[in-house]
């Protein structure tokens, strides 16, 4: 066998730094240490931040709105870190250091958060009407759960750029392959979540949070034992050098050149000689026709060299160039999964609320908690994932004709489209439940006699939805990325999750204040009996509508990258 085709031609190595061995590394041999690191990890995740509200509420004695934005605020920020890790990564250390590194600080905010639950001191004292936090119990609580959110902003971009990393894309066989891995990665972090959101939701909540913490905390360990575990046999991107500062430059280039003219003839334009790109772990990219002001700084001048050589900061590459116009290009498909995101942080607040309020019973002495339903919308991904593989791409492949059945801008908003009527479902589910409590005068009562299961259509539409715009987002943001951008794309993927909570935060901020004035109780108030819920989700399916027929043009508009030759 010819020494090429041996060794993978996309620039990874291995754990000892030689070059990735293709029979001995990488593909599904090393992925399944991944998956399962994954699905421990959101495991230990979920485990904690299903329930998060009501722990907020009931041990933190905080209110409605006030629980519902530190939930949705620190859920923000849990995807606002990756773009450190992401810098980290695709700089300095690499992905499967940066992963290693930050799921230290992981387990140390999970074992704190654990220890603010179970020991005397750090627990807050509670009586049968309320506990009692003190102001510093409640900060050691925040400490712990930002810590945990800086832990898994290492983690949260790396492991699925590091899982499609073990897939050669210079392979015809294994880049098919790698499309798959994205399906059956998202199925592993909703199998952790199935354990999450059933089991340990019952622990917190009729065994004991220190327990129900204590638990997810073992979890996190137990992934950082399985990621080890696959360290001989993982594929490894070399670092690039900072991104950040090659888009710089080529910002710079192009402003000092704004008046060069750009030829016709692209061929003219700054590129290195070699096939393989001079940025570490890059193939090349061909020039596109988007954006020409910056096709600016790959022009040569007389003064662009200093003793022979290229100044960085006056003359770049096309690649260079690609790089910058590719993070422009993925900037409005990003911002159009914001909405998505803000009705999928609905799961966590407001559908609890909601839950809260309704009838948790089943049979006479069990009593399943609101925060476990998204157990459904974790059983709908788990149905779906495997079906969209198995049944819904070769169906589709008949009719498009394109390899993964839908392009994945189509698989997106396929997705977008699917999450309007979650809205609609809850909204409606609202509307009825809000008749029986003015029907029956139950203003009062802590839960109305209507079994909280109406709730399962709207968490079952959100899993079906997500099978399409987050697995598709997933696929869309390392494929698109240039090579040596992909941890950072990752990460700005995953950002659309955290404006999503944050905007989910602004609403019912604006949405508090305005429909509070005179006096009024306004939408949410801390007795949704007497609120309109159903407003703030006829709300959202409204700005869904609206943000589905923007993404449409957005798709529309969208240039593919073409990459050639081979990884440096």
């Amino acid at each position: 066998m010819a020494e090429e085709d041996i060794y993978t031609k996309d620039g990874t190595v291995d754990i000892h730094k030689k070059p990735a061995n293709k029979k001995k590394t990488g593909n599904w041999k090393a992925c399944r240490f991944i998956l399962g690191n994954e699905c421990c990890e959101r495991l230990a995740y979920y485990g904690m931040s299903t329930n998060l509200v009501n722990y907020l509420q009931k041990q933190l004695n905080q209110g409605n709105v006030t629980a519902s934005n530190n939930v949705t605020n620190w859920s923000g920020t849990c995807y606002i870190t990756p773009l450190i890790g992401a810098f980290l990564a695709d700089s300095y250390m690499g992905r499967f250091w940066t992963i290693a590194s930050f799921s230290i600080i992981y387990c140390l905010g999970m074992t704190l958060l654990t220890l603010t639950a179970s020991v005397s001191g750090l627990k807050p004292s509670c009586d049968k009407d309320a506990c009692h936090p003190t102001g510093a119990q409640t900060a050691v609580t925040f400490v712990a759960l930002y810590l945990i959110a800086l832990g898994t902003g290492g983690i949260k971009p790396c492991v699925s750029s590091f899982g499609a990393d073990q897939f050669d894309e210079t392979d015809d066989g294994e880049r098919e392959t790698k499309s798959s891995f994205f399906n059956w990665f998202y199925l592993s972090i909703n199998i952790g979540a199935l354990v999450a959101s059933s089991v340990l939701v019952w622990i917190q909540m009729n065994v004991g949070w220190g327990w129900g913490f204590g638990i997810p905390a073992v979890a996190m360990a137990i992934a950082v034992v399985f990621f080890f575990s696959g360290s001989r046999l993982y594929r490894i991107q070399k670092p690039g050098g900072s991104p950040l500062t090659r888009i710089m430059q080529v910002i710079v280039a192009s402003f000092r050149k704004s008046n060069v003219v750009v030829p016709a003839d692209k061929s003219l334009l700054y590129e290195t000689a070699d096939e393989e790109c001079n940025i570490q772990g890059s193939r090349k990219l061909e020039s596109t026709s988007k954006f020409k002001f910056f096709d600016k700084a790959a022009v040569e001048t007389q003064t662009d060299r200093v003793k022979g050589s290229a100044d960085p900061w006056r003359l770049c590459t096309v690649t260079q160039v690609e790089e910058l116009k590719a993070i422009i290009r993925l900037l409005p498909v990003w911002a159009s999964g914001i909405v998505f995101a803000t009705v999928y942080s609905q799961m966590s607040t407001m559908f609890v609320l909601q839950g809260n309020t309704m009838d948790q019973h089943m049979g006479p002495n069990f009593k399943i908690p609101s925060a476990s339903l998204s157990l459904f919308d974790t059983l709908s991904v788990i149905f779906w994932a495997p079906i969209y593989d198995i049944v819904i791409v070769p169906l589709a492949r008949k009719f498009t004709g394109h390899e993964r059945g839908f392009t994945q801008l189509q698989r997106m908003g396929i997705g977008l489209l699917i999450s309007i009527f979650s809205m609609v479902a809850a909204g409606i589910l609202e509307v009825v439940r809000l008749n029986i409590v003015k029907r029956n005068n139950y203003y009062d009562i802590e839960t109305i006699p209507m079994t909280i299961f109406w709730q399962v259509p709207q968490y079952f539409i959100v899993g079906c939805a997500e099978v399409f715009t987050f697995i598709g987002q997933l696929e869309f943001f390392y494929d698109q990325a240039p090579d040596a951008m992909r941890s950072l794309c990752s990460a700005l993927s995953l950002t659309t999750v955290a404006v999503g909570n944050y905007l989910s935060t602004l609403l019912v901020t604006i949405v508090t204040k305005v429909t509070t004035r005179n006096g009024k109780l306004g939408w949410i108030p801390d007795n949704l009996n007497r609120g309109h819920l159903d407003y703030f989700y006829w709300l959202l399916a409204i700005l869904s509508v609206l943000n589905f027929l923007v993404y449409l043009w957005i798709a529309k508009w969208f240039t593919y990258k073409k990459a050639t030759g081979r990884a440096n």
